[in-house]
């Protein structure tokens, strides 16, 4: 009988492996939802999901992102979620730099994102201002970096810094920047 057992468990584990593998999401499919969900306010359900996520892919550097950032944010683990935002850019930049990412700049900068929300969440307003306008070196028109400043009432950089904000030469040259930005968005 013994003779018989041993196929026998062959063929479960050949019949059971198939639909583990169809039921196994990729890294690619779980910060799609990650990403809906956020998009619909439903954080909860995001940060449990990308808690699994990265259990299954703890070297992907978007999910671990995404995780610290709902850590601190949901359950205020403020340093494991910043711990985690910050390993993900190393994680980014090692891969970058062995070929296995796509470098694409907006990508970086949507790293640098979370890592800002997750200080935003640990009441580190100056870190956050820092690491958002470090995002923004990466991509200068990040929606949700710009966003995230305005909401913080930040103010863009005086272009002389050495005269007031409200020198009359500083508010015609920033005039001046915000039209030259305009006319190259549109």
């Amino acid at each position: 009988m013994s003779e018989h057992e041993e196929p026998k468990k062959s063929v479960n584990a050949g019949e059971t492996a198939p639909p583990r593998q169809a039921k196994e999401i990729s890294p690619a499919g779980y910060l799609r939802t990650v990403k809906a969900l956020l998009v619909k306010g439903r954080r909860r359900e995001a940060y449990e999901l990308a808690q699994n996520a990265v259990v299954q892919y703890a070297d992907d550097p978007f999910l671990l992102s995404y995780y610290g950032y709902l850590a601190a944010f949901m359950d205020g683990k403020y340093r494991s979620g910043i711990e985690a935002c910050t390993r993900a850019i190393a994680l980014f930049r090692k891969k970058a730099l062995l070929g296995e990412e796509d470098a694409e700049e907006a990508l970086n900068a949507g790293l640098y994102l979370n890592l800002g929300r997750a200080y935003l969440a640990a009441g580190k307003k100056m870190d956050a201002v820092d690491t958002l306008n470090k995002g923004l070196h990466y991509d200068k028109r990040n929606r949700d970096i710009l966003a995230e400043l305005k909401n913080l009432g930040i103010r863009k950089i005086i272009p002389l810094p050495f005269l007031a904000r409200s020198n009359p030469i500083n508010v015609f040259i920033g005039r001046m920047l915000r039209k030259s930005e305009q006319h190259s968005d549109g």
